[in-house]
């Protein structure tokens, strides 16, 4: 028996497939599918092509939100130079009308609508622009200092919930790992594709971009769906924020070991290098790649998304000390009920795995 009926946008995110996998192994789920290019795998759900910047479209699609319970709301509108695109108006003002193009047809065609889960993040508390106070908590915002999508989307959903049956939970989670493809921020085919071309050129040992490391804290994309799913039935979320991540902390420097091993290398030395400027150009290079191994990952366009710029951001290319700690706390969500931990070296792990046995990256 369906006991939910789950409408994902931005299905073939990071967050998004994540969410897609977890309800599609859910046998009380019937799951609904929304982005503009079709998931690789849909795990059962019934997709719809929408651009959800087209308000048109979302009314003309209502027809199939009938009967929704669950909104995960994981679309998200960047722009390349992204990091730069953090605060420019034309982003801010694309991913305000992306919600409220799909919501308002949505609340109409679907009276049983039960929970929305909205996503944020670290910028929530200026981690782009300024030190973060440690540990960053849910009630220390930066709502009336910096331009951000996140404020117009939370103040529309919290102006248009009171009397409503349903209610909706914030997750903030941080650096976010996983397995999807063209993503704005997801270091995975970044690193992968990294360590394939210098496989390529004959490189044993794999060198650390980055700059200098700070500590910092991730989640993995799957855990992160998981709270997600909690979050739609706790009455303890309902019109809550929570920060999300795996529950302990790393240094880029520090777990790079692991990521070596993970993609079949010794860890090299740190030897910094702009992937975005040295490595995005090799498609040529990437093609060979791709020919020898037989791979299904596109060219690095396609596979990568805007990820080599995120990868520089966020492994601190250009950094020649210490940055400042990048931490959140996650006792609020530990004292609403989810309780859920992964080692993040596991993670890395897992997620590369993940990629090579699909074929969008060489085996280890």
């Amino acid at each position: 028996m369906v006991a939910k009926r789950v409408l994902i946008a931005g299905a073939t995110g990071l967050v998004g497939q994540a969410a897609l996998k977890h309800f599609g192994s859910q046998m009380d789920c019937a799951v609904v599918a929304l982005s503009r290019r079709r998931p690789a795998d849909t795990f059962g759900a019934a997709w719809h092509a929408l651009d959800l910047a087209d308000a048109a479209a979302c009314a003309n699609l209502a027809p199939a939100f009938a009967g929704t319970t669950h909104l995960v709301y994981a679309a998200l509108h960047e722009r390349p130079g992204l990091v730069a695109g953090w605060q420019e108006e034309e982003q801010i003002r694309t991913n305000d009308a992306m919600l409220r193009n799909l919501f308002e047809p949505l609340e109409r065609a679907a009276p049983d609508l039960r929970h929305v889960a909205l996503l944020q993040g670290t910028k929530a508390y200026g981690v782009h622009v300024r030190p973060m106070l440690v540990p960053a908590r849910e009630n220390r915002s930066e709502m009336h200092e910096q331009p951000n999508f996140y404020w117009n989307q939370e103040r529309y959903l919290r102006e248009r919930q009171p009397g409503k049956a349903w209610a909706w939970s914030i997750l903030r989670p941080v650096l976010i790992v996983g397995n999807s493809t063209g993503s704005a921020m997801n270091v995975i085919p970044a690193l992968g594709a990294y360590a394939a071309l210098m496989r390529q050129a004959g490189k044993t040992r794999l060198d650390y971009p980055g700059g200098v490391g700070r500590v910092a804290q991730a989640v993995d994309a799957d855990l992160l769906a998981r709270a997600i799913a909690w979050s739609g039935e706790a009455a303890t979320a309902r019109n809550e924020i929570f920060n999300v991540t795996n529950g302990d902390v790393f240094v880029w420097p520090n777990v790079w070991p692991a990521i070596a091993d993970a993609l079949g290398f010794d860890a090299g030395d740190a030897v910094p290098l702009a992937l975005d400027r040295e490595i995005r150009p090799q498609e040529a290079a990437w093609a060979e790649v791709r020919r020898r191994h037989g791979l299904v990952s596109g060219t690095l366009k396609e596979f990568v998304g805007l990820s080599f710029e995120y990868a520089d951001y966020t492994m601190g290319f250009g950094r020649t000390k210490p940055g400042p700690p990048a931490l959140v706390s996650t006792i609020k969500l530990l004292q609403a009920g989810f309780t859920e931990v992964m080692d993040t070296e596991a993670m890395f792990r897992k997620a590369f795995a993940e990629m090579q046995a699909a074929k969008l990256l060489p085996p280890r």
